[in-house]
Parts: C-alpha cells; structure tokens; sequence
C-alpha cells in the first residue's frame, strides 16, 4: 500500500461498512485455474465515497461483485455491513444484497416495464402501493427523468437508462452502494448530477460508496481512490494525494 499511517484516522469495528482481508480470487478448475485477486485488504468507512480506478481487466468488477456477495468468496474474509460472508447460505447472502444498492455498466432494466415500474420493483414491500409509485417517481425527478417516468427502455437514450438504473439502485436508500461505472454512458452534467445526488446519500444517511470508473470528470468527489492493478490493489490515497502521483488523463 502506497498511503502512509497519516493519511488516514483510525476506525472502530461499529464504523467499518465493508472489511476484506486476505481475499484471493481465482477463475476457472484444475490446469485453467487462474488467480485474478491477490491478497486483497481494504476497509470501506460508514459514510465513505471510495473511487477504484485501474486499467481494464484488472478485476475490479469481479472484486465489485464478491463484496456485493453476487460471487462466493474462495479465500479470505469478507464482512458487509456487520456479516461475515463466509460460509453463510444463499437465503442469508439474498438478505445482505437486500441492504446493498447495484448500478451496473449494462442496464438490467426489464424491456416490458417502464421507468417508474423498473424502479418500483426495487422498492421495498409496501402495503401503500401508491406510495410506492410515489417513491419511483420522486427518485427518477432527482436523476432528470421526471418526463419520462412512463416511457419503457426502448424509447430511453443510453443515458436515460443509466438514469433509471441509478434511480432503482438508490431508491431504497441503501447502506451500500456498489457502482460500476455508472457515469459512463452520461454527459459531463448528467455525471455531475449523479454523483452529486451519491455524495447526497454519503453524507446525509452515512450511505458508504464504492465506485468503479474511468471517468477521471469525477474523481474529485471521493473521500479516496483506490487503484487496482493485475489484481493487486497498489495504492489507497485521498484525491489531493493522487491527483499529485498520477496523471488523470492516464485513466481514461
């Protein structure tokens, strides 16, 4: 780790929303077995804006979707929001995703169904239906979809659907927010919107944010940059100090 003991306070137990240590992550069986994480340590503070950056293929989805307990962790501990994912069973994983908000580089929205019934399905069961609606609405007016909370994906622009999957990811106001490059299908502004409704979250409800992205437009709302390597996690430092080691343009 390139970050010294200052850079950062010390944290207690209680305010820790994510904590890896020691995790390993291999694909494939036998003679195609090939490890895409290596010895992987970090802790995700209650509240954080967490921004991992690294060159294509150097596994940060995968290390995205193993804290997002889509992936079975194969070495290593992993504790979300105050449960360790090892060896737990697949009901009690569904239960931890329930707490956790996904935005995802491919949509995932169902064609059938339009804006606001897209964000709806991710709502929490309410006996109000209406208030449901309410909720989908009002969280796709935040994301400047407030025209468009009828229209089906078909008639939504890239960005657009981008749009409506952040409002389904946040709609919950989850505790996590797992993000994998949710600006990358939207213009400068519609970026700056996003990520400011994120910070939003982050500060006001102690929401912890992990986000991967290339987009170096952004970079200056993280509390810290993480920067992922061939599966090695090679530096952990706050904006000013990465922004003096590293050349943004370099991400891109």
């Amino acid at each position: 780790m390139s970050h010294s003991s200052n850079d950062f306070p010390n944290y207690s137990p209680d305010d820790i929303a994510v904590s890896l240590r020691h995790l390993n992550y291999y694909y494939g069986q036998g003679d195609l077995r090939k490890q895409v994480l290596y010895d992987i340590n970090l802790e995700l503070p209650k509240g954080q804006i967490v921004i991992m950056t690294g060159p294509s293929g150097s596994g940060k989805t995968t290390l995205l979707t193993i804290i997002g307990a889509l992936r079975f962790l194969q070495e290593g501990s992993l504790n979300v929001l105050g449960q360790e994912l090892v060896g737990l069973s697949k009901s009690a994983l569904v239960e931890v995703r329930r707490n956790i908000g996904f935005i995802f580089q491919g949509h995932n929205l169902f064609d059938s169904l339009t804006a606001s019934q897209n964000v709806e399905m991710a709502v929490e069961v309410l006996k109000d239906w209406g208030g449901k609606r309410q909720r989908a609405i009002e969280m796709l007016s935040q994301v400047g979809l407030a025209e468009r909370v009828d229209y089906k994906p078909k008639a939504l622009s890239g960005g657009q659907k981008q749009r409506v999957a952040i409002a389904r990811a946040l709609v919950n106001q989850p505790s996590l927010i797992l993000a994998d490059e949710p600006t990358a299908a939207l213009d400068k502004q519609s970026g700056r919107d996003v990520v400011t409704l994120m910070q939003g979250l982050a500060k006001d409800q102690g929401c912890t944010i992990l986000m991967v992205t290339h987009d170096n437009r952004i970079l200056d709302v993280a509390d810290r940059i993480v920067n992922l390597v061939d599966g090695h996690l090679e530096s952990d430092q706050n904006f000013a100090t990465f922004s003096q080691t590293h050349d943004p343009k370099a991400l891109v």
